[in-house]
């Protein structure tokens, strides 16, 4: 029982924005699955799947490892940013030597940009009402 077993699978949470992504991995064939679709009719826009799975092809490691996202909150894009951060986390957990890689790119800083709250007297967080002379 001292002998410690090796992990079959690694975690990752993610955040951007309010949405939040649990990420798994595993070795496997490239399968990469979000809320049990496919990625690829998950996130259409080409752009956001790039963007989610930056991470996979700065580590050089698309097509050795099955990815399995839970994402829910926000809209496309904050979710594409928690699947990134997510899967870059989970990386690190998979091989802590992808870490300087991963920092240096970006991808383990959690983005803490959020909406900013309405204020009263104000129509919007920051935009007051027309001043009117008369």
């Amino acid at each position: 029982m001292a002998q410690a077993q090796a992990q079959t699978h690694h975690r990752g949470t993610g955040r951007r924005k309010s949405s939040v992504a649990r990420v798994i991995i595993k070795p496997g064939k490239g399968l990469v699955k979000v809320n049990g679709r496919d990625v690829e009719d998950y996130f259409p826009v080409e752009i956001i799947r790039q963007e989610a799975l930056a991470p996979l092809s700065k580590a050089q490691l698309s097509g050795r490892l099955d990815v399995s996202v839970n994402v829910f909150g926000g809209g496309f894009s904050g979710q594409a940013g928690a699947v990134r951060h997510g899967l870059a986390r989970a990386l690190v957990s998979y091989d802590e030597g992808l870490r300087p890689e991963l920092k240096q790119a970006g991808y383990l800083t959690r983005d803490a940009r959020k909406v900013e709250r309405k204020k009263y007297g104000l129509k919007k967080a920051r935009r007051a009402p027309q001043f009117s002379k008369r």
